[in-house]
Formats: structure tokens, C-alpha cells, sequence
């Protein structure tokens, strides 16, 4: 940690969610004070009038935003809150991104526009996805119905995520102005994603594939508003079109070390009966 960040604040935004509550964690262990930003701290995204509190008197920031970074809206509320936060003289900015996503552009755009110090972390799909979130409740069910085919995806543990977000905090001039690719260490298709996860908890489950526009009707139909699910359906008919099916050496540059492997991640959900039905 360098000097001027010993006795940083940061402001984690979505701090409850699957990649701010690892961030937060990875902070606090990296001797910074975190300040965590959700609604249950007074923060939303959607009402301008909660940022400058949150932000001000803070030396960085990680932005997160609830929809995905490519939705529409995103780059809009991204570039504000990044001036906003640049104005009251937080200027060391970290964003999620997502790899490979064409729809996330103008966000990126809108950070590096802000004038802040800003790092941008490209993360691969999460090992967590099938931990935490809607995806949950399928594999538990048996059977894990998503528009992969099979494609490939170096599953990417959120807990390396956090790490390079706070090491890029942490590290000076080092990761400023720079684009950091972080993914797992081997890459796996989504059905032999699922069939790690039945042998380590010994049960039945099976993985199929459909058409991502089939998956979009079928979001519609559990209430998913027509707009999202059409997003969602152009998504997906990107991102897993086999132009993320390679790893990236991010984690390595950033930390040192080799990212945690799915394998790893498994069995420790398994241990903590994270899928039993």
C-alpha cells in the first residue's frame, strides 16, 4: 500500500451484493476504512440527492451499478456519479465491467470521460453465479437451463475480482488509466461447469442449453419486463457467442499469484451444503 492510501476511505457502492461484499472485505483487510454505500446506508443509485453525502470526505470509490453495465441508463448514471464524486475531490475510481460486452462501452466511456484517476475491471462471468442469485434456485432444482450451447467461459471467483479492485486502489499510479481483464484459470462450458458441481455434491443434475431468444420469452413469463428481457436476450446472444473463450492473465499481473480455480470454489460451496435441494 502506498503512503497516500494508508489511511484511505473507500466507498463501495452495492456493498451488499455479490462483488461490493467481497470488495468491502478485501479493503477492510487491506487496512482501508470502508464506508459501504446501498439503501440500507442511505445510498441509491436512482436518487442523486443520496451521492454526494456518501462520496464526500472518501479518497476512492467502487462503482457497481444494480443493472448490468451494458443496460441502458447505466452509462448515464455512471458518468454523473463519477463527476459528481470527481467535483467533492474523489478521484480514484474503480469500475466493474464486463469482458467482451459491446453494450458496456459507453459506461467505460462515461468513467474515462468523468476526469477521474479511473481503472476499469473487465470480469469474466462469475463462479458465484451459480452460488448466488437467480441461477441458485435451478441447480438446486437439478437442472440448469441457460443460452450457453457450448461455449466456454473461464469462470472468474469474485474474491480475485475484489482483490484486484482493492491492489488497483491500493497501488498507486500503477492501474491508473488502465483496463484490467480478470477470468479463472481454465475454461469450462456451462454443462461441464454443472457436472463439477454434481460430483462434488454427488447428486443428479444436468445442464440444458436453449436459444437466447427462447430464454427471453421465458423471462417475460416469470415477470421479467419485456424491455429487460429483450436486453438480456441481446446480451447473451453477444457475450456467448465464443468471444470470451480464452483466459486472461489479469489476476496474475495484478496480484502475483494464478486465480482460484472453479474446482476450488466447489468444493467449498459443496462443504457449506450451498446446493442441497
Amino acid at each position: 500500500m502506498t503512503q497516500d492510501t494508508k489511511n484511505m476511505t473507500i466507498v463501495v457502492t452495492g456493498a451488499t451484493g455479490r462483488t461490493g461484499s467481497r470488495v468491502a472485505r478485501a479493503a477492510g483487510a487491506a487496512g482501508l476504512t470502508v464506508r459501504a454505500a446501498s439503501r440500507a446506508t442511505g445510498f441509491d443509485w436512482a436518487d442523486r440527492s443520496t451521492w454526494a453525502e456518501t462520496l464526500r470526505g472518501a479518497g476512492a470509490a467502487y462503482l457497481v451499478h444494480p443493472a448490468d453495465v451494458g443496460a441502458p441508463g447505466t452509462a448515464e448514471a455512471v458518468g454523473e456519479l463519477a463527476g459528481t464524486a470527481v467535483g467533492l475531490g474523489v478521484r480514484r475510481l474503480v469500475l466493474l465491467s464486463a469482458r467482451g460486452e459491446d453494450q458496456a462501452l459507453p459506461t467505460e466511456e462515461a468513467l474515462r470521460a468523468s476526469g477521474a484517476d479511473w481503472t476499469v475491471v473487465r470480469a469474466a462471468w462469475f463462479a458465484q453465479n451459480f452460488s448466488e442469485g437467480p441461477l441458485v434456485a435451478e441447480v438446486r432444482g437439478g437442472e440448469l437451463v441457460f443460452p450457453a450451447g457450448e461455449v466456454a467461459e473461464p469462470f472468474v471467483d469474485v474474491r480475485d475480482i475484489a482483490e484486484v479492485v482493492v491492489a488497483a486502489v491500493t497501488g498507486g499510479e500503477r492501474y491508473v488509466g488502465r483496463t484490467l481483464s480478470v477470468t479463472g484459470p481454465r475454461l469450462l462450458t456451462w454443462g461441464e461447469a454443472v457436472a463439477e458441481i454434481a460430483a462434488a455434491t454427488g447428486r443428479s443434475l444436468a445442464y440444458r442449453a436453449v436459444p437466447a431468444r427462447d430464454y427471453g420469452e421465458a423471462l417475460v413469463g416469470l415477470g421479467v419486463p419485456s424491455e429487460e428481457a429483450a436486453f438480456l436476450t441481446g446480451l447473451f446472444e453477444t457475450l456467448l457467442d465464443g468471444r470470451n473463450a480464452r483466459v486472461e492473465d489479469g489476476v496474475r499481473q495484478v496480484l502475483g499469484r494464478g486465480p482460484r480455480d472453479f474446482a476450488d470454489f466447489v468444493a467449498e460451496e459443496a462443504g457449506a451444503g450451498t446446493w442441497k435441494a
